[in-house]
């Protein structure tokens, strides 16, 4: 018999959060195919960089300035993710090792986002105050997901 696992009831407040964790898991998925058609590391990152400057820097930002501070920052599950945070922005501004980044970012942000999604934010959920959520919805403003077209390197 399969193990069924019940799919994550979102608050309302967290459920934009969590759809930009999606466009995350695109981006290691693009990384992935790239790295499978041996495209140049180069155009990879110039994608890469893209995403980062445009969805990740700012998603980063609401979870540090918003969803953290529910658990303090002294929380060993706060301390892990902004760990994470620090490791990615150094992945994703390392301009030397192109490739490895890459990877790495591939990895990386895939297993981040899962740690959120199945660990993090059920905690954050189950803590946070009606204003705490509030506070949230208020201060992250969903931007619809734009695709950057320029070079769709995975197709």
């Amino acid at each position: 018999m399969m193990h069924q696992t019940k799919p994550i009831k979102r608050n309302k407040a967290l459920q934009p959060v969590s759809r930009e964790h999606h466009q995350g898991l695109l981006l290691c998925w693009k990384i992935r195919q790239g790295l499978k058609k041996n495209i140049t590391p180069e155009r990879m990152k110039t994608y890469a960089d893209w995403f980062y400057k445009a969805y990740l820097l700012p998603h980063f930002e609401i979870e540090e300035k918003y969803l953290f501070p529910i658990l303090g920052h002294e929380h060993e599950l706060i301390i892990k993710a902004t760990a994470q945070h620090r490791r990615l922005t150094r992945l994703f501004t390392d301009q030397t090792h192109l490739g490895k980044s890459l990877s790495f970012i591939e990895e990386e942000l895939e297993t981040h986002i899962r740690f959120e999604e199945r660990v993090l934010f059920n905690l954050i959920q189950e803590t946070a105050t009606t204003n705490q959520l509030k506070d949230i919805k208020k201060h992250h403003i969903e931007v619809p997901f734009v695709e950057n077209e320029t070079d769709q390197f995975w197709e």
